[in-house]
């Protein structure tokens, strides 16, 4: 049988909770090589490869079908396989990492609080600059939907390869689309959520690729692990 791979974070805060939610649900990680290492086993799964990737590269990995399980944020997965269905299926959440993606603006703009006071903003910047307002983001699909559904095209996104929060102070865009957890980094650089603007509420989430090969003996493999965590497979 081919192993199933299970792409889990190889560094930082959402590894060592990963860590601790495998413990929890006694399974037992054991990394090849020591700490260093990426690649793991998991004890008692002998069917399940583990390996450590950026949480970036575990969306995209789970998007193209180059791992078949995997635990990264929602927000991630939904960038990556904007069109979840026949892709990317959300097994179940974890409980942590949560981060919320949201559109935020200067907060000298008094009389913007919605999404529609920023259509308006952005008609107005069109018409007296001849171009159109800046939006800089990493989620440039996540921000395309959502500006398509609250109805606002005068817009053009700048992607962000560093401090989204910045960008405004920076002069190299007027709003911003980014994660946040308790809204402290955008306060302190002087933005503020719009009302409506909360895009997605995020959390650590154990996935499953539907774009990935799968037989009846990986699946029977990936249910016994997923079970664990209390999560079924998509029949």
């Amino acid at each position: 049988m081919e192993p199933v791979t299970l792409a889990i974070p190889s560094k930082g805060r959402l590894k060592e909770q990963v860590d601790a939610c495998f413990a929890k649900a006694g399974v037992a990680l054991k990394q090849i090589a020591g700490a260093r290492g990426y690649r793991a086993t998991v004890e008692g799964h002998p069917g399940i490869d583990v390996m450590l990737l950026s949480s970036s590269e575990i969306a995209s990995s789970l998007a193209g079908g180059d791992v078949h399980l995997g635990i990264t944020g929602e927000d991630l997965i939904r960038e990556a396989a904007p069109e979840l269905e026949g892709r990317v299926a959300l097994l179940k959440p974890l409980g942590f990492g949560y981060a919320d993606v949201v559109v935020a603006v200067p907060r000298s703009w008094v009389d913007v609080s919605t999404m529609a006071d920023l259509d308006d903003i952005c008609a107005a910047y069109a018409h007296k600059h001849r171009k159109r307002l800046r939006i800089a983001t990493k989620y440039t699909q996540l921000t395309r939907a959502f500006f398509a559904h609250a109805g606002i095209s005068d817009y053009r996104i700048v992607p962000s390869a560093g401090a989204t929060e910045g960008a405004p102070t920076a002069g190299t865009a007027e709003a911003i689309v980014d994660i946040t957890t308790t809204g402290a980094t955008l306060k302190a650089n002087g933005l503020k959520i719009l009302d409506d603007g909360v895009i997605l509420k995020s959390q650590a989430t154990l996935a499953m690729s539907l774009a990935a090969e799968w037989d009846t003996d990986m699946r029977a493999a990936a249910a016994a692990l997923v079970g664990r965590f209390g999560a079924t497979l998509p029949s």
